[in-house]
């Protein structure tokens, strides 16, 4: 009934986390979105932009994705629905309340192809000593993401998480003020491996920047 009414007006349901505010689970034209007080969380905009990111990378190639900011899950449906990707994911989520909703609302818990980790990004790289073909980073509280998710230290984290000819896809930003931060990120990946792609505007919003080689 609630996919029904949704053609005719949004039908919303809210959900208060201590990390994220309040969350709106909202049926819209037939499909459930997880949004924020001001973003999408999952399977909006948010699913498209990463999509066009996934678009540009050789999947066939990737054996292992390790995702940093799981949200709602939609990264992870598009690729098992869109890209047909059936190796190993694992999920880094700091918010219980968000891996709850992705469960309960969008069908996306652990099994023996996905790993939901519980915890920080950051305490997860820098403690991880695992290496993967893909590492999908999509940190935002809101619109905004943290200033230590731009920092060197997390980045070198990551690199050091990535396979040797591993793919880095980071949904860098929405915000203007951190242009800046992200000319300094993507000067230092161009340091540090072959090739770094940058995509301004995506969805008519984001900054995606896509970086391979070392």
């Amino acid at each position: 009934m609630k996919q029904l009414l949704s053609y005719i007006y949004p039908v919303t349901k809210k959900i208060t986390s201590k990390y994220s505010g309040e969350l709106e689970i909202t049926w819209y034209n037939g499909k459930k979105h997880l949004n924020s007080q001001n973003a999408n969380y999952s399977y909006g905009s948010l699913q498209r932009i990463l999509k066009f990111g996934l678009e540009k990378i050789e999947l066939s190639k990737i054996n292992s994705i390790l995702i940093l900011g799981m949200g709602g899950g939609s990264v992870i449906k598009t690729l098992r629905n869109d890209f047909n990707y059936t190796n190993a994911i694992e999920a880094v989520e700091l918010d219980p309340v968000i891996i709850e909703i992705a469960k309960t609302e969008f069908d996306i818990s652990e099994n023996q192809q996905l790993k939901i980790h519980c915890t920080d990004a950051y305490q997860f790289a820098e403690k991880n000593n695992k290496q993967f073909d893909l590492i999908i980073i999509d940190l935002y509280i809101d619109l905004s993401v943290p200033d230590k998710f731009l920092s060197t230290t997390f980045w070198n984290y990551i690199l050091n998480s990535k396979s040797s000819k591993g793919t880095i896809l980071f949904n860098a930003s929405v915000k203007d003020s951190n242009q800046e931060k992200i000319k300094t990120l993507i000067d230092y990946l161009k340091s540090k491996v072959f090739e770094v792609a940058v995509y301004n505007k995506v969805n008519n919003t984001n900054t995606v920047i896509i970086a391979s080689g070392l």
